[in-house]
């Protein structure tokens, strides 16, 4: 069986500056893999090029055995089968908590809006975070935009989630409990 995620000698520059030099790694399915290093070293560069939010200028990525940078690559569908958690949260501004966790699994999967929303209230429960269902990112703390981009990443039940400091903007009491969530349990659907 073929690697999940396969980056062969991925090179990515930003004008003179090389973000990334030569990476060759490979991910299986169902392994958790997680990159450090210090600010500015190419992790979130490295992430952000398995969905094609960066492109590469040099190598190949597989996702699932497909050639994501081919001509033949299908960017909304590897996007519904990748999860992301974006550093900067990336929360719609004009939409209650609830409709930014639901709106990608109805637009994008299809899901029925109830069967969404149970899904999503299930999350911010699991997420400490039920009672704001109804509020608007700019009324949370840091924090809690965190754990609700978090919520929405896992709603849409991807088979690969790629989070970009998924637990930078919260309170150490909190880190535990989201990194709970985030292990599991796992979709099925591949």
């Amino acid at each position: 069986m073929h690697p999940m995620i396969m980056f062969s000698r991925i090179n990515k520059w930003y004008g003179e500056y090389q973000a990334l030099t030569d990476i060759t790694a490979e991910v299986q399915r169902g392994e958790v893999v997680v990159l450090c290093g210090p600010s500015g070293s190419g992790k979130s560069t490295l992430i952000r090029t398995v969905n094609r939010l960066e492109d590469v200028q040099q190598g190949q990525i597989l996702f699932d055995g497909h050639d994501v940078n081919g001509t033949d690559a299908n960017v909304n569908r590897l996007r519904s089968r990748v999860g992301f958690v974006f550093q900067s949260f990336n929360l719609f501004p004009h939409l209650s908590v609830l409709d930014n966790i639901i709106l990608t699994p109805t637009k994008v999967r299809g899901l029925k809006n109830s069967e969404a929303r149970a899904r999503a209230m299930e999350l911010l429960d699991r997420v400490g975070l039920a009672h704001k269902a109804g509020a608007y990112p700019a009324q949370l703390s840091g924090g809690q935009q965190q754990r609700v981009a978090i919520a929405r990443a896992l709603a849409m039940e991807s088979p690969v989630m790629l989070f970009d400091e998924p637990t930078s903007a919260l309170d150490p009491e909190m880190v535990g409990e989201v990194l709970s969530v985030m292990k599991g349990p796992w979709p099925k659907r591949a």
